[in-house]
């Protein structure tokens, strides 16, 4: 349900936290932010760095440069809480230092009772928490963080709220992302995401058409569509519409030259969708498709709901229709009572569909899910050696799929300068990597390079005069 008058109210306390910001401060204060996890954290990161400066603080790369220090969490593995308790440990003796400084957490860590009744009792000096159902209210939270001394708490178990129109500061003014939905109704057996981020609600899609119209108006030529499961957008809509359908209404806005999405689950992707890829001048293609594992035992233990011969069925008629695709997946290695045989299957899987790269997990055991409590948790050793034989045979294949556009000229959107100086970096529709020799006044446009040294995941290129 979108929220208009919500959205006003929160516009509201950014000015007033503006207005005593400006009074409080003799010197510019500043704000550090962190995001961890998934695009969708990204999106929410740049938000809040909206929002901040609208309230008058500058960006600092140091959290001991700032007066307020925030944390978008991620809660996918257990490593990312810990380094959260790392980062605060850190602040801790900064605070001390700094008793005005304020520091605020939020995002899908947040979202774990356990987590909260940590931070109430071992980090009592962080000034503000709260999480990923009432995200929209950080304005109003943080206003009462800067009138109140103590710590404010304030996490939703669920809200189907959704709150349109805040401001942000976008990595990029040429490319952004554009949530289309919220939360997840897969419930994978070793996934939390569910219980952080709720169940799936779908944006209306005029909402979702007229950000990307204002967008494209501000400078914008590439949109990455994004929710946890693209496929079942608008299923939960007063007017139901498919996903297929949104992208073709999508590419229609004049000015957009790139639509990319992301994350698409085997089980909901859709012939429409594949024949609406096919046709498109705009969407991409370049298909990111989590498989998990290659072992149909193996799937049905994570509730993924489809085996290993749909999954390949699945890839040759992807294949068939877009003949030039490229393919992208993410494995775990590890799963609870993953036999050799079932490992030999993932392998068989990665053999037969020519990935251009995969993203290689070793399996966390993350507690709140049914995987956590399975038993016949695999040995270290074990688990250690399958993964490196995973990630052999990813990047031998990856080489050989990526070398297929070695001296082909492609079309680049330039994003950046790298590290080396008069080098540019940027990507292909297919979502592979190119860096060439350039100068600044390319970056945000798009231009032709030959492909000239394949490099496995990336490649060096020359920029071809038009």
């Amino acid at each position: 349900m979108i929220n208009t008058q919500e959205s006003k109210v929160q516009l509201e306390y950014i000015e007033k936290c503006k207005a005593l910001v400006a009074e409080r401060y003799d010197h510019q204060p500043a704000f550090f932010i962190q995001n961890a996890g998934c695009q969708m954290n990204s999106l929410q990161t740049e938000t809040v760095a909206g929002i901040v400066k609208k309230m008058g603080y500058e960006e600092v790369s140091r959290e001991e440069d700032a007066d307020v220090v925030i944390y978008n969490t991620c809660t996918v593995r257990e490593n990312a809480n810990l380094k959260i308790y790392g980062h605060l440990g850190h602040l801790k003796s900064i605070k001390k230092q700094k008793k005005e400084m304020k520091i605020v957490l939020f995002g899908c860590m947040m979202q774990e009772p356990e987590v909260i009744e940590k931070i109430h009792k071992d980090y009592s000096f962080v000034d503000l928490v709260f999480g990923t159902h009432n995200f929209h209210k950080f304005p109003e939270l943080f206003y009462r963080s800067l009138n109140t001394e103590g710590q404010i708490i304030d996490v939703w178990k669920e809200s189907d709220e959704i709150v349109e129109g805040m401001p942000a500061d976008r990595k990029y003014s040429f490319k952004t992302g554009v949530n289309i939905m919220f939360g997840c109704n897969n419930f994978c057996s070793y996934c939390i995401v569910p219980y952080v981020r709720g169940r799936e609600k779908s944006r209306e899609p005029e909402a979702i058409l007229q950000e990307i119209r204002e967008l494209v108006a501000d400078g914008v030529t590439e949109v990455m569509l994004l929710g946890q499961n693209v496929n079942s957008y608008g299923k939960t809509l007063e007017n139901p519409i498919t996903f297929a359908q949104l992208l073709q209404q999508v590419e229609e806005i004049e000015g957009l030259k790139r639509i990319r999405f992301m994350t698409s689950h085997p089980k909901d992707l859709s012939d429409e969708l594949i024949e609406t890829m096919a046709k498109s001048k705009k969407v991409c293609h370049h298909l990111h498709l989590p498989m998990q594992s290659g072992s149909s035992r193996i799937l049905k233990i994570m509730n993924r709901r489809y085996d290993k011969e749909k999954y390949l069925e699945l890839v040759q008629k992807i294949r068939t229709a877009i003949p030039d695709i490229s393919l992208t997946t993410d494995i775990i290695v590890g799963f609870p009572g993953e036999t050799e045989e079932d490992f030999r299957d993932t392998l068989d899987v990665v053999d037969k569909c020519d990935f251009d790269t995969a993203f290689t997990f070793i399996y966390s055991k993350r507690s709140g899910t049914p995987a956590a409590k399975m038993e016949n948790q695999i040995p270290e050793d074990v688990v250690k050696n399958r993964f490196d034989r995973l990630l052999s045979l990813v990047q031998e294949k990856g080489r050989q799929a990526s070398s297929r556009f070695q001296g082909t000229v492609q079309e680049i959107l330039v994003e950046e300068e790298s590290k080396e100086k008069g080098i540019y970096t940027g990507r292909t529709e297919y979502n592979l990597l190119v860096h060439f020799p350039g100068c600044r006044d390319l970056l945000g446009k798009y231009v032709k390079v030959r492909l000239d040294t394949c490099k496995g995941f990336y490649y060096f290129g020359t920029l071809v005069e038009e």
